[in-house]
Formats: structure tokens, sequence, C-alpha cells
């Protein structure tokens, strides 16, 4: 009963929202009494804490930590999970965007649980793909990279594609964002005495 409560209320909240999303929904989509949700998830809030801390963690946990963790370099974990992405929101034929997105754009400022439960998750992800920068060091690569920096910078580029991509329904922002990271398209403005910075990202330089 729990599994199917959060089942439902996992693709709800992504389809509607947390807050268009009413426990009358839930349960009418569930086929649950009052009762039984209650005795599970006490409030909505609950609900959406195991939401969040079960089902959204296990997504970025499949689709990116794993994958990152299991790959030759952190450079081609990154690349791979964009490809991987892209090519089955191409199959689906439709974006929903990033379950994590979408729950930390609506709930952040609505609750300080809510948003700890997000931004825990979110500092996992940039922890496990820094991680797995910091290993590739010690083989002799990224030596000019700063892992942190890198981590932030792939989950940013990575977030906001999934949200132009949302916007398009259309996986095509994934693969320009993805290219224009691997070039290090992206550059800080010109210092005041005129020199441009190095890049933000090269493909084997330095952040």
């Amino acid at each position: 009963m729990r599994r199917k409560v959060l089942d439902v209320a996992e693709v709800v909240f992504q389809a509607r929202g947390y807050h268009a999303s009413s426990l009358g929904d839930l349960m009418a989509t569930a086929g649950v009494s009052g009762g039984a949700l209650h005795h599970h998830f006490p409030t909505k809030k609950a609900l959406a804490l195991a939401v969040i801390e079960e089902r959204v963690a296990a997504a970025v946990e499949q689709t990116w930590i794993a994958p990152v963790k299991a790959a030759a370099s952190a450079r081609d974990g990154v690349r791979a999970v964009f490809e991987a992405v892209a090519a089955e929101l191409d199959q689906q034929g439709f974006v929903r965007g990033c379950p994590l997105n979408n729950l930390a754009h609506e709930l952040s400022l609505a609750d300080p649980d809510l948003r700890a439960a997000l931004a825990g998750i979110f500092a996992a992800w940039r922890q496990a793909i820094a991680d797995k920068v910091s290993a590739d060091q010690r083989e002799g690569r990224e030596q000019g990279t700063d892992p942190q920096h890198f981590a932030a910078l792939a989950i940013a580029t990575y977030s906001g594609a999934m949200s132009m991509a949302k916007t398009a329904q259309d996986a095509g922002p994934l693969r320009d964002c993805l290219a224009a990271l691997e070039r290090g398209a992206s550059q800080v403005a010109p210092s005041p005495g005129g020199r441009r910075r190095s890049r933000v990202l090269r493909r084997h330089g330095t952040i």
C-alpha cells in the first residue's frame, strides 16, 4: 500500500506539481482510503518528503551517480548521461523534465524541510561527480581541473538543458548544451584589463 501511494504521488507531483495535487486526488488515483493514506503518510508534506528521499534520490542515483561512477572517466560519464537521456526522450516523445529540478523549482522557497531534502540530493550528485574527477586525477588526468567546479558546471548545464528541453518538448537542448560543455564554449567576461580569462571548461583543461 505504501509503495502504491508513493508510485502515484511520484507521477502526480511531476505531472501536476505538488501544490496542485490534493490528497483527495492522490487517494482517488491510488484507490486507497484516507485512513490508509494517513497511516503511512500523516501529512501531504510527509508524503512529499518520502517521494523526494526515496524516489527522486533513487532517480538521480540511477540516471547520474551510478553511470558516472562506472564510467572510464568523469567526462565520459557526463557525456554518456547526456546522450542516454536525450535518446530516451526521443523515444518517449515528450519531456517531463528532471524530477529533481521540477520539485526544486516549486518547493525550495515553500518549506525549509523540503528544501533541505532537495539540497541533499544535489549535494550527493555534485560530490559523486567531483569524486570521479578526483579519481581521474589520481590516475594522472584532469590535473588542471577543480573537481567541485567541474561537478557544479556539469549539473548546472544539465539542469538548464532539461528546463529548456521541457519548454521546447524536444531533446535538442541536451545535445546542444553537451556540445557547448565539451567545446568549452562558455567563457567568463573579459577582465577589467581587457584580457579574456581562460575558458570555464576545456575538454582536457581547467575550470
